[in-house]
């Protein structure tokens, strides 16, 4: 018989599984759950996008695309960013549509990585990062991040980490899970200490139209930044289209030749389909995102206030759809805490070292759903704390 063990990639076999999938699976084996565990928007995708797509379907328009993307959505990206973020793109050779953020977040390791160079990964942050920079021969050099600096870059702990093979910095702002953001003034801060190097940054910015506190600033449009930054985004938040898997990079041509490489042999080219109805999502989503912003303000607002009544603490998320409240002080670890809600209490939420160790004594909580759902989930959560 095979012995699997000397032909599986040592690599991706001691990469360990997502700890969100971990709760979110053993909640879908549960009955009468509330959850409150996965970063999907509970809208459907606005009526008008999704007919773009159909039509799309319905006139025949099922073949490969270029590999970078229709011509017309990359130049839609280009002038979406433009009037959005102040940054800007040439379509035709600095932007690339991607299946999805996950894919534009892994040809960006993989077009810079070489092995042994390491990567700055701020936690707690999104699960995906440190595995992607190790599958592609990286070192992950963990930047904690504190609740008393709302879990923000501190620019000396920035520099303390910076070596000689510092390659790259991840900077996932708006932030999951913590609902953190970085300001202008504070990414110039960071800026300044990487305008003069040959660190690239790449910047997730999934979430950039989900701020609450004022305006998303990109690092790209700051001085010195641009021809070092690499921006990864997608249509999957801010437009309700997660099912659709689309992404996009946009980075400057001497980054995105080198990236658009590995697309070419992974993946082709992206869902013609998704690409169409991302088409009429840029040209004409505004007023959609605002709608959805809005209600998103709303729950995060609802959601502290529940928190904070009960007696968690919590800093209040000023980005993305999720809070992350302090279980620690109750006297038993993260995972205990959600594994107890989660089977005497039938209500879901992710343990916070799930997205780093820097997250234990926290939990993740999506308020991505109704004001109704999250008042259920906070009953069940007042209830268990009652008991500690």
């Amino acid at each position: 018989m095979i012995d699997y063990s000397k032909v599986l990639s040592r690599t991706v076999v001691e990469t360990p599984k997502s700890g969100i999938r971990k709760f979110f699976d053993l909640m879908n084996t549960m009955t009468d759950v509330v959850g409150l565990t996965v970063g999907e928007p509970d809208f459907q995708t606005p009526w008008h996008i999704r007919e773009a797509g159909v039509q799309s379907l319905e006139k025949g328009k099922t073949y490969y695309t270029a590999n970078a993307g229709l011509a017309e959505l990359r130049s839609e990206i280009n002038t979406y960013m433009t009037r959005r973020f102040n940054v800007s793109y040439d379509p035709t050779s600095e932007v690339i549509v991607t299946v999805g953020g996950s894919e534009a977040i892994d040809i960006a390791f993989r077009s810079v990585i070489e092995p042994g160079d390491e990567i700055i990964i701020p936690t707690p942050s999104f699960v995906c990062y440190a595995p992607l920079a190790r599958m592609s021969g990286g070192v992950p050099i963990i930047l904690e991040t504190k609740f008393e600096d709302k879990f923000k870059i501190n620019p000396e702990a920035l520099k303390a980490a910076i070596t000689p093979r510092t390659k790259m910095l991840v900077l996932p702002y708006p932030n999951n899970p913590t609902g953190a953001i970085m300001t202008k003034e504070e990414l110039a801060d960071i800026a300044d200490i990487l305008k003069d190097t040959n660190i690239i940054v790449l910047s997730d910015e999934i979430y950039a139209e989900m701020t609450y506190t004022g305006n998303h600033c990109s690092i790209a449009s700051l001085d010195g930044m641009w021809e070092r930054t690499i921006i990864a985004s997608g249509f999957s938040k801010a437009y309700a289209m997660t099912g659709w898997r689309l992404g996009y990079i946009c980075a400057p041509k001497q980054l995105t030749e080198q990236m658009l490489k590995i697309h070419q042999y992974g993946i082709m080219s992206s869902p013609t389909t998704s690409q169409f109805a991302a088409i009429e999502a840029l040209k004409n989503g505004d007023a959609d995102i605002k709608m959805m912003v809005d209600e998103y303000n709303r729950r995060r607002r609802y959601i502290f206030n529940g928190l904070k009544s009960i007696g968690i603490e919590a800093f209040e998320p000023e980005g993305a759809f999720y809070i992350f409240p302090k279980i620690g002080d109750f006297g038993l670890s993260g995972e205990e805490f959600c594994n107890k809600l989660l089977y005497d209490y039938k209500c879901a939420i992710v343990p916070g070292n799930a997205f780093g160790n820097s997250g234990e004594g926290f939990a993740r909580i999506s308020y991505a759903y109704s004001i109704k759902h999250i008042t259920q989930a906070l009953e069940r959560i007042e209830a268990f704390v009652k008991t500690l």
